[in-house]
């Protein structure tokens, strides 16, 4: 009883995660989160990070030890002749450097890597902006789609109607073989037009699972979003709308962000000009050992002298070094002054950066804003088109029941309503993403 139990729970938590419609928040957060071209970004950004870090540390002193151990055989020469040298020789010491002087070389490398992170970062949010506006379009377009599997079943429900009332009265005598033919095959287009639309809802999703990077689609739904049917005009001005986006867009941001570190670049390229100034210290002791005595010379006396414990030798040999050094660049091929021309250049580079980034920015938004009034036209035209094929499909059905047309005025009449219906969700869904598409460059986030 109680596997069986447990074996129905099961059932019913993969039921409902079979039936889980995923809402535009939950696409646009997924996607950000789990998207490759941001996931690389964001691997950029850390080995900035790790770069900032470096050039701070470069503040403190290194500082190292060393320990050297050192054992010879053989004669060595003493005046005229030679004497057995067989020795081990061993010595440590500690030393630290530090710069002193560079005319602020560090401190500019600081504030370019600085410049780096920020542009990094910019990177990522320029990423997670074009997937999200990604999403919400092709969001757009399921919905879009799901509104007209809506039309084609109401299509396909009234052609289903008249292709009984033909049956009918063919039946009975009342309507030629010809009416009942033109009815059936007025529901085969029908349910034709429906399965393509189904079709298409699928391929909607798909795409839009392949932009999440999901590795099951055929379960993947979306949340059904009511879209009002009256819709209002774009208030805000083109200009408007750029001043918000060129302060607020993150590709214009890393853009200026670049153009602050090329110009960082160009300083510290100039400091080559200058002299550096290092300090550095030292302490450090040895042991000597000859290997073939024990005897290192005589005293006043002509008494043997030995050698020294390794401790002993430590002590007495131990001593400390102070040093300042100063290095003054004289010539070097001119190559420092051809390095700050090219970080010159590279600054004009990243100021045309930015001028395309403003212009591309700029443009996208006239666009939208085009898009926007010629979508918002086209959806009043194609409601004013839907209330009088609607009113032309009525008069229609009341004229062929009275026997005074035929069925494929009626068929005519039905298709144009349809067609009519798919032209108004076709525009309105259009001018929902202008719309959207101005605000997000108006800064307002995205949504439905």
């Amino acid at each position: 009883m109680k596997k069986r139990l447990t074996f129905i729970f099961c059932l019913s938590c993969l039921a409902i995660n079979a039936q889980k419609k995923w809402s535009l928040r939950e696409c646009v957060d997924y996607a950000i989160e789990h998207n490759l071209r941001v996931i690389q970004n964001e691997y950029s950004k850390q080995v900035q990070d790790v770069n900032l870090k470096i050039a701070r540390k470069n503040y403190l002193p290194s500082v190292s030890a060393n320990v050297g151990n050192t054992v010879s055989f053989g004669q060595a020469s003493l005046g005229t002749e030679s004497i057995r040298n067989d020795r081990f020789y061993n010595n440590a010491s500690v030393g630290a450097d530090m710069l002193v002087y560079n005319n602020g070389r560090l401190e500019k490398i600081i504030r370019k890597t600085e410049f780096d992170v920020q542009a990094s970062q910019y990177d990522i949010e320029s990423i997670r902006n074009d997937i999200s506006l990604q999403i919400v379009q092709q969001y757009l377009t399921t919905l879009l789609n799901k509104e007209i599997v809506k039309i084609s079943q109401v299509a396909v429900e009234n052609a289903q109607k008249q292709y009984d009332r033909a049956k009918i009265t063919t039946n009975i005598g009342t309507t030629a073989q010809t009416v009942l033919a033109e009815a059936e095959a007025a529901l085969a287009r029908e349910k034709q037009n429906l399965k393509t639309s189904e079709i298409n809802v699928g391929r909607s999703l798909f795409a839009l699972v392949q932009l999440l990077q999901l590795s099951d689609y055929k379960d993947f739904d979306v949340e059904s979003v009511d879209v009002p049917d009256q819709l209002d005009p774009q208030l805000k001005s083109v200009d408007e709308v750029l001043a918000t986006a060129y302060e607020t867009q993150p590709q214009v941001k890393a853009a200026e962000s670049r153009i602050r570190a090329a110009e960082a670049q160009t300083k510290v390229n100039k400091t080559d000009f200058w002299p550096t100034v290092t300090a550095n210290v030292g302490l450090g002791s040895f042991y000597n050992n000859l290997l073939n005595t024990n005897t290192v010379g005589v005293d006043n006396f002509f008494n043997p002298i030995k050698e020294s414990t390794f401790f002993q030798q430590y002590k007495d040999n131990f001593g400390q070094n102070v040093g300042v050094s100063v290095n003054i660049p004289i010539f070097n091929k001119g190559i420092t002054k051809l390095q700050v021309e090219q970080a010159k250049i590279n600054e004009s580079i990243a100021k045309n950066s930015f001028e395309q980034q403003k212009q591309a920015v700029r443009e996208n938004v006239q666009k939208a804003q085009f898009d926007a009034d010629a979508n918002y036209e086209t959806f009043l035209a194609a409601v004013e088109t839907e209330k009088s094929t609607k009113l032309a499909l009525d008069f229609a059905d009341k004229s062929y029941a009275a026997g005074r047309s035929t069925i494929y005025d009626v068929n005519i009449a039905r298709n144009n309503y349809a067609n009519a219906q798919g032209s108004v969700v076709q525009a309105k869904y259009n001018y929902i993403f202008s719309i959207k598409l101005l605000n997000f460059y108006s800064g307002i986030p995205l949504s439905l």
